[in-house]
């Protein structure tokens, strides 16, 4: 049978399509062993946060879900499935699990080598203690695009608690207006809730005390009563000023300054005990952070004025030494501003051999830094003493003693456990589980 030259034009033009296809893949594959073998060597194989855990006999090789990540080569294709190439730099969007047509993707806490530890929640971000919630960062979700979704979120499932019908006890009290509290509040406005916002710091909670222009955004997102926040990437400053002027337009007020001390249940209402006073509520929703405690160092000389735990303004430590401790974001751009300062000399010391936690622009901002001189790189090191005039750091067995006018400890911070088990709150130390 002789096939047509028709056929046969067709069959040259499939075969050269099916041929490109493969080209591409293969290309493909190479940058992702490549990305993959980088990280490896460079010790970043440990995610940081909520991840994606990929089931290789459900996944089809479709690539959907490296495509529809926003933060670029997390996700890469290697022998025909999908897998994480750089997961340290993945911080929990979420998308690659919405973009699987086969639901291979399960987004998880911690992994078998570093266990996470989370307050139990259930799917409505109701804890195993009924009537008391969690949303945001307490719960594992540090973005603050998913914070500000699971404060609303968080506020429907409120709604179909029971509420006392007594005029003095609250529908919700919300602990903490961070992201995800402040999106709680304007939430409870929009139902028309009875409600109350409890804040132990000032305006805008921890976001309000990341450095001086830190990009703190990279994606739309919904606030209630406000609508759709369309920049693609906004400053700490530009986002206070949209919740600020959301804050006013909706009359929202909040409790500033005020801490919770304890949180008592009786019957089907708690008591909120606060340093100025005592609310009755028929629920509670914290969405306070999990850096209320700073992580100390534990040594010598920590409790001097100069040592502090985050930082505010690059421009305060000009002329200065300074020793900024600490391996992921927030210590490595707190190096990096403060190294921008004219006259200024600062060493960064991390206990680890990499910043496995820290995000690939920050590493570079780092290298350039250092690579000009204005910024002294300690791995593998840890503070011994700190002294009025200098510190005492010890590398690899090798003792040192540098000049020092400022320390700041970027080192996170601790799980308020004591807290939550004193509301009844199970913990969980989470190895790669959903």
């Amino acid at each position: 049978m002789t096939l047509s030259p028709e056929i046969g034009v067709y069959a040259l033009i499939v075969g050269a399509i099916w041929a490109c296809y493969i080209a591409l893949r293969m290309r493909a594959e190479t940058r992702s062993r490549a990305t993959k073998a980088a990280a490896a060597e460079a010790g970043l194989l440990e995610p940081a946060s909520l991840h994606p855990k990929i089931d290789p006999l459900k996944c089809l090789g479709c690539g959907a879900c490296a495509r529809a990540c926003p933060e670029g080569d997390i996700l890469g294709m290697i022998n025909g499935k999908a897998e994480l190439i750089e997961p340290s730099h993945c911080i929990g969007h979420g998308a690659c699990k919405d973009a699987c047509p086969r639901d291979a993707i399960t987004l998880v806490f911690g992994t078998e080598k570093r266990g996470v530890d989370i307050p139990y929640v259930h799917p409505d971000f109701q804890t195993n203690v009924p009537g008391i919630f969690i949303a945001g960062e307490l719960g594992g979700m540090g973005l603050i695009r998913n914070a500000i979704e699971q404060g609303r979120q968080a506020i429907e499932s409120v709604r179909k608690f029971d509420r006392s019908r007594s005029s003095d006890v609250y529908d919700v009290i919300i602990v903490g207006a961070g992201p995800a509290g402040f999106s709680a509040s304007l939430s409870a406005i929009q139902h028309k809730l009875r409600f109350l916002t409890i804040e132990q710091d000032s305006f805008g909670g921890t976001v309000a005390h990341f450095p001086r222009g830190k990009l703190v955004m990279t994606a739309p997102v919904t606030l209630p009563l406000v609508g759709m926040l369309k920049f693609r990437e906004v400053s700490k400053e530009d986002l206070l000023k949209v919740w600020l002027d959301a804050a006013r337009k909706t009359g929202l007020k909040v409790n500033y300054g005020e801490q919770v001390e304890t949180i008592t249940q009786s019957g089907s209402e708690f008591t909120v005990q606060t340093t100025r006073a005592s609310y009755k509520t028929a629920s509670v929703l914290l969405a306070i952070g999990r850096r209320g405690t700073p992580r100390k160092l534990e040594v010598e000389g920590e409790d001097q004025a100069k040592v502090v735990y985050r930082l505010i303004d690059p421009q305060q430590y000009r002329e200065h030494h300074v020793l900024v401790v600490g391996g992921g974001d927030s210590a490595l751009e707190a190096a990096a501003s403060i190294a921008e300062q004219p006259g200024t000399t600062v060493t960064l010391s991390h206990r680890s051999d990499a910043f496995s936690r820290a995000k690939a622009k920050n590493r570079e901002r780092v290298t350039t830094a250092e690579k000009s001189g204005r910024l002294s790189v300690l791995l593998q090191s840890s503070v011994k003493r700190i002294g009025r005039h200098d510190v005492e750091i010890e590398q690899q067995g090798r003792q040192m003693q540098i000049r020092n006018d400022a320390v700041i400890v970027c080192a996170g911070g601790i799980l308020p456990t004591a807290f939550l088990k004193s509301i009844g709150i199970e913990v969980e130390t989470k190895y790669g589980t959903a």
